[in-house]
């Protein structure tokens, strides 16, 4: 695998295409506004990038879909069939509207995106982390001091294939299980971006040095207690 397709290319979107070229991928970006608007993050991220109208998706090896939920229907599902593809939407009802499903918990975010990419191997990652953090924590593989990030899918081999990836650009990787377990690492739950922050005490972005190791037994701690509020 040596291109990573990108679409949307927003702050966690450019992070993780920085910290794939960094690892020797090729990635091809791609938003809502056209590849004009990408120029100058194409320019800093130097030769492997380049920015697409449309087929961030069909070059991609692997792809990353990381725009709004609300914005997950525009989507083409097509050139993304058969392709493993990472998933990292939240939901802010705020800015996404009111998805009923979501509110009354009948169903998650990335089980919505997997029904609309039916075709997609889906894998819920990067989805509770902070750019900032997601940029300062990466490290070489076997660092002592190397984080944790969850995901959850449903296809096991597809599963493997983001765990490499993630291990490639500096991350260990903790499997939660299936996509309907990816509501323990979701908006307003322990396992969600305070984990890595620190004591920023809100601050909003957080400071680049504000970055806290997480590792295994801390997150799989903060997802059992996520598991217990949901039980009460």
């Amino acid at each position: 695998m040596t291109t990573i397709g990108f679409i949307g290319s927003g702050n966690i979107g450019s992070t993780v295409a920085r910290l794939a070229v960094d690892a020797g991928y090729d990635v091809v970006l791609s938003n809502s506004r056209g590849p004009g608007t990408l120029h100058d993050l194409v320019e800093d991220l130097g030769p492997h990038a380049r920015a697409a109208a449309d087929d961030a998706a069909a070059a991609g090896d692997l792809v990353v879909v990381t725009v709004p939920l609300r914005a997950v229907q525009d989507v083409p599902a097509e050139p993304l069939r058969g392709k493993v593809v990472i998933d990292t939407c939240n939901y802010y009802p705020r800015r996404d509207d009111h998805v009923a499903e979501l509110d009354d918990e009948s169903t998650t975010t990335s089980e919505l995106v997997r029904r609309h990419l039916a075709g997609s191997s889906v894998v819920k990652a990067f989805s509770n982390i902070s750019s900032v953090h997601l940029g300062t924590l990466a490290r070489p593989s076997g660092s002592p001091d190397r984080s944790v990030l969850p995901l959850a899918g449903d296809d096991t081999g597809a599963k493997a294939e983001v765990t490499a990836f993630l291990d490639s650009i500096g991350y260990d990787a903790y499997d939660v299980g299936p996509l309907a377990e990816g509501w323990r690492f979701q908006r307003d739950t322990p396992a969600y971006a305070g984990l890595y922050n620190g004591d920023t005490s809100g601050t909003w972005p957080p400071p680049e040095d504000s970055g806290v190791r997480v590792t295994e037994d801390t997150l799989k701690q903060k997802l059992a207690v996520a598991r217990r509020y949901a039980e009460m």
